[in-house]
């Protein structure tokens, strides 16, 4: 079959019955081109397809050969995008993304969620609270493809092609569209066995003596914990014997024992009411003004199966789970 009798929807081959419909195939060989920049290979973009390798490979070669340019830098260890190809992808993104905005100006109002849709999300906060949400929101949109990554590194939405992002703290990048999920409190906790050994600080500076579980990388700045005394806001660096660039790792550790940390309420707040954390320091207890928000690029505001996820992570956090617990 030619290029000229298939035409890509949704990453999907499918045989066009009028081979004569489409007479240029720019637009399949930047489906292709995406396709093969974004699961990292020709045989699994073909995978993805359904289709062959030799089509993949071949459809690159063409585009290739009509530009004039090498697009990928192939070798036994892969490819990787030379710096034409490069700016080629974010046409291309570009392009099809105007596409897909085209249809979602029509499909909207049927609220048609499908095609793949690729979520990042902070490891601890995706683990205890974005995955459980997940099976009923697939089992509701059934042509949607879901791609999610767990991480506490910064996602770059273009980079590394992320249509949604959960980010918690203060949002720094203004070019991002974004909808705030709930408030985000941090509470300071130890685990009781920890306390028991250690004794329990009974003013912020006291924290100097302890060891505190510490943010590392881009995160650092959280190292420097607020509390209220005598009316007044002040700042504690910490320190101590461990940092991570994992929440969830700082959070395991505090559990068994190894240190103090300032942990978001919705995993403290859990955590207490289970007795394996308590609370320290509640009478300095500063109060944050901070937030977890949905961010995506404004250009992709209108595509359903942006907004309806997004929807969705609003609605369920109007009343955050977690917040039963919040009796301290």
């Amino acid at each position: 079959m030619t290029l000229s009798a298939m035409y890509i929807r949704h990453n999907h081959v499918i045989a066009d019955p009028d081979r004569n419909a489409m007479k240029d195939n720019k637009l399949i060989e930047m489906r292709v081109f995406k396709l093969v920049v974004d699961t990292g290979g020709f045989t699994a973009a073909a995978h993805a397809l359904g289709s062959s390798q030799p089509f993949v490979s071949q459809t690159i070669t063409n585009m290739e050969r009509r530009l004039g340019v090498r697009l990928l830098h192939r070798s036994t260890r892969g490819q990787r995008l030379t710096e034409e190809g490069e700016q080629f992808l974010a046409s291309c993104t570009r392009i099809l993304d105007d596409i897909e905005q085209a249809e979602a100006a029509i499909t909207s109002a049927k609220g048609d969620t499908s095609g793949d849709l690729r979520v990042s999300a902070p490891l601890a906060f995706g683990l205890d609270q974005i995955v459980p949400k997940l099976p009923h929101y697939l089992a509701e949109n059934p042509r949607l493809n879901l791609h999610l990554a767990l991480t506490d590194t910064l996602a770059n939405l273009i980079e590394d092609n992320v249509d949604v992002a959960i980010r918690m703290g203060k949002l720094t990048d203004s070019s991002l569209k974004s909808r705030k999920l709930c408030d985000l409190q941090r509470i300071v906790v130890a685990s009781p066995a920890y306390i028991a050994r250690h004794g329990m600080p009974t003013t912020p500076e006291a924290l100097h003596e302890h060891n505190c579980l510490m943010w590392e990388g881009f995160q650092a700045h959280l190292n420097r914990w607020p509390f209220l005394a005598s009316d007044q806001r002040i700042h504690i660096p910490v320190q101590g014997n461990f940092r991570s660039t994992s929440g969830q790792t700082l959070f395991e550790l505090c559990v068994a024992g190894v240190g103090i940390m300032r942990l978001g309420n919705h995993l403290a707040l859990p955590a207490i009411e289970k007795g394996i954390l308590v609370p320290v320091l509640s009478d300095y207890r500063a109060q944050d003004d901070t937030a977890f928000h949905a961010v995506f690029l404004p250009e992709r505001e209108l595509l359903p199966r942006i907004r309806g996820f997004v929807d969705y992570l609003v609605e369920v956090f109007r009343t955050p789970p977690w917040i039963s617990a919040d009796s301290l």
